[in-house]
């Protein structure tokens, strides 16, 4: 089975077919739920009214919380997953998104409080562990997490994501021999772990190793359309390997995968402007900008494209629009009053 262990969030499709078996009580005079609708929402409507009559199901809390969470009405879905934790504190899943929530809503401290708690609670559950560890590190606990790791490593030595996870946070500290390590007996457990093929290719790619090309290989092999591995690679042949040609036809696929990936049409610009084909570049640019239209960046190099085709207007109204956006952009200010001398 493919695996990708690069974002710590789980599909809401997976994570919220909980249990039917909720612990809760059948007494009505407890709390009335909520009632709270999304406008045109039928998904929150159903839930709502299956809340009604089941008014202690803590798996329709859960459910109802990962729509809102979906629609980034954080508020309700923290309430919801309270809620659900209130009625059933025993699946640990609730934990889980309750700290994800918490963590897009930019309380982190709140999340790593909840993982905690959920670790607490359920202390032989690898995938809370886990999911702890990753917390630990994103908020720059590296001993902690390294602690965590080592409690899994305890009840399951040979366990392929424990592996990966301590490459994450060795890489995250700079230890990047040890990551290396880590990252290998990650995918010699398990080689069907994408990231890990593609964590340890950045990595040796600093070091000009020949097996970067294959690393990478092995990681589109799973997905071929992965588009964290397209564009790792895509970098790779471009400023290690001076392949512009081919980190351009690997944009490219990025973005017939995702249309709307920015990254993909502003990279490739970048590369057209290298190899002066100043049109194209222009086009790129002029697509990443209809798509993110407050990305300074790509207005920049728009306007840069601009001014080296000798289209004065264009490039002066793309270095103000950056500045528009960032008074301080030094190279669009440079470059207007170049064009306005």
């Amino acid at each position: 089975m493919k695996k990708n262990y690069l974002t710590f969030m789980l599909s809401f499709s997976l994570l919220f077919y909980w249990s039917c078996s909720d612990k809760s009580s059948t007494n009505n005079e407890q709390e009335t739920p909520q009632t709270a609708t999304l406008s045109g929402h039928p998904a929150i409507d159903k839930l709502t009214q299956q809340i009604a009559e089941n008014p202690n199901r803590a798996s329709l809390y859960a459910n109802r919380g990962a729509v809102w969470f979906e629609n980034e009405n954080f508020d309700e879905g923290i309430t919801d997953l309270e809620k659900a934790i209130s009625l059933d504190s025993t699946k640990a899943g609730y934990y889980h998104v309750l700290a994800d929530m918490y963590m897009d809503y930019y309380r982190s401290r709140l999340g790593l409080v909840t993982m905690e708690k959920a670790a607490t609670l359920f202390p032989d559950r690898v995938p809370t562990l886990l999911k702890l560890s990753e917390f630990q590190m994103i908020l720059q606990q590296h001993n902690d997490a390294l602690f965590t790791l080592e409690q899994i490593r305890k009840k399951d030595p040979q366990n392929a994501e424990m592996m990966f996870m301590f490459g994450r946070v060795f890489k995250d500290m700079g230890r990047k021999e040890e990551a290396i390590g880590a990252f290998q007996s990650a995918v010699e457990n398990d080689p069907d772990l994408l990231d890990a093929w593609v964590n340890l290719a950045e990595l040796l790619a600093e070091k000009d190793s020949p097996l970067v090309g294959k690393y990478f290989d092995n990681a589109l092999r799973l997905d071929s359309n992965n588009i964290e591995a397209l564009h790792a690679k895509a970098y790779y042949l471009s400023n290690k390997k001076n392949d512009l040609d081919g980190a351009v036809k690997l944009y490219k696929k990025i973005n017939t995968v995702d249309p709307q990936y920015v990254e993909g049409y502003y990279n490739i610009g970048l590369l057209y402007l290298d190899m002066d084909s100043l049109e194209r570049a222009y086009q790129s640019f002029d697509i990443a900008v209809k798509y993110a239209p407050q990305y300074p960046d790509a207005y920049y190099h728009r306007g840069v494209a601009a001014e080296m085709m000798d289209n004065t207007e264009q490039a002066i109204a793309d270095y103000k629009n950056v500045l528009n956006f960032d008074p301080d952009f030094a190279g669009a200010k440079a470059g207007l009053d170049r064009l306005q001398k």
